[in-house]
């Protein structure tokens, strides 16, 4: 009896690029193609058992379940077109921010050399002897505004980016933080902030189209609350 010695053989020998391409292309020479599938059924017709011919329910069934298999790839094709016109209609859209200010989820602003800033309050059942503070980057209060009673929704504020003494911040970003009396206690507001929209990024596949604020780094297209003009 032969033996076969396998010691020069390695089962764990990676493929080379030349031998993954063959392997790719075989098994695209294997797909069945709708073309192929009639053929294949009119041979199946042309031999059939004259005195036992293929049943009509059971040959409407292989033709509707290739179709359906047919559909389903195209289908997927279809969504994947219509997914990229939606990606460049979203591109589009935001690329027509530019220069412009979104209110953001953040009470944190960015305060351009000798500029302003501005936020949004939102309560739901309104307050009274509202406040905001402003903070700088070290947790210091420079600044408290008083915003006076607001009511339900959201109340837009401005910061004339002066601090307590009247003089000028310096350029940085900051923290506004709001509190009012609700219900006869007093409570911290939600607090939103707007922000200038400096460039888009485009991006790709699942990462979105992102928004480039001026000081403040980037956030996704669909976390803007509300577009306004430079205010």
């Amino acid at each position: 009896m032969t033996t076969i010695s396998t010691s020069s053989i390695s089962l764990t020998t990676p493929l080379t690029e030349d031998q993954i391409a063959a392997n790719l292309e075989v098994d695209a020479q294997q797909q069945l193609s709708q073309d192929d599938f009639f053929s294949l059924l009119s041979q199946q017709l042309a031999y059939q058992d004259p005195f036992s011919p293929v049943d009509n329910s059971e040959m409407i069934a292989q033709m509707a379940s290739f179709t359906t298999a047919e559909g389903i790839a195209t289908l997927g094709t279809e969504f994947a077109g219509i997914k990229e016109v939606l990606n460049s209609s979203q591109a589009l859209e935001a690329s027509s921010l530019v220069g412009k200010k979104v209110l953001i989820p953040s009470n944190i602003t960015f305060l351009s050399e000798g500029g302003t800033a501005s936020g949004s309050i939102n309560s739901a059942t309104g307050a009274y002897s509202t406040l905001v503070s402003v903070e700088d980057a070290s947790g210091n209060v420079i600044r408290t505004i008083d915003i006076g009673d607001i009511g339900a929704g959201n109340q837009r504020f401005e910061w004339d980016g002066l601090d307590s003494q009247g003089d000028p911040a310096p350029e940085g970003t900051y923290t506004f933080s709001a509190y009012g009396t609700v219900n006869g206690t007093g409570e911290e507001l939600a607090t939103a902030t707007y922000a200038h929209v400096e460039s888009v990024s485009l991006g790709g596949g699942t990462s979105g189209v992102h928004l480039n604020l001026k000081g403040l780094g980037g956030i996704l297209l669909t976390d803007a609350i509300e577009v306004a003009e430079n205010i």
